[in-house]
């Protein structure tokens, strides 16, 4: 079993900074971040395997997110800058045992309860 809580959510200013964290009880294989604006599905934005440090990123946000984990804290990390106020959402982390990075919202079994970003203009 992973327990997943999520942190570092709030409201900023276009253009601006957040880093969002993830703690994580427990071990597997993938973890990744989504995202869910009002009436939109959830969606991929990166992810990241624990032993190797593999990534992965969706298009709508590369260049502009990094993730990255600390093994020694159990905790993954989305650093994010340049932010829009299309970027307002509900963030989530999730996990689960698959071999690869996966985009797949049904791939992942374990979920964080979610922090919100909200982006003014």
């Amino acid at each position: 079993q992973v327990r997943l809580v999520e942190s570092g959510g709030g409201l900023v200013q276009a253009g601006g900074s957040l880093r969002l964290s993830c703690a994580a009880s427990g071990r597997t294989v993938v973890y990744g971040w989504f995202r869910q604006a009002p009436e939109k599905e959830r969606e991929f934005l990166a992810g990241i395997t624990w032993s190797g440090g593999s990534t992965r990123y969706a298009d709508s946000v590369k260049g502009r997110f990094t993730i990255s984990r600390d093994n020694a804290k159990n905790t993954m990390y989305l650093q994010m800058n340049s932010l829009k106020p299309e970027d307002t959402a509900v963030y989530y982390c999730a996990a689960n045992s698959q071999l690869y990075i996966d985009s797949n919202t049904g791939s992942y079994n374990y979920w964080g309860q979610g922090t919100q970003v909200t982006v003014s203009s």
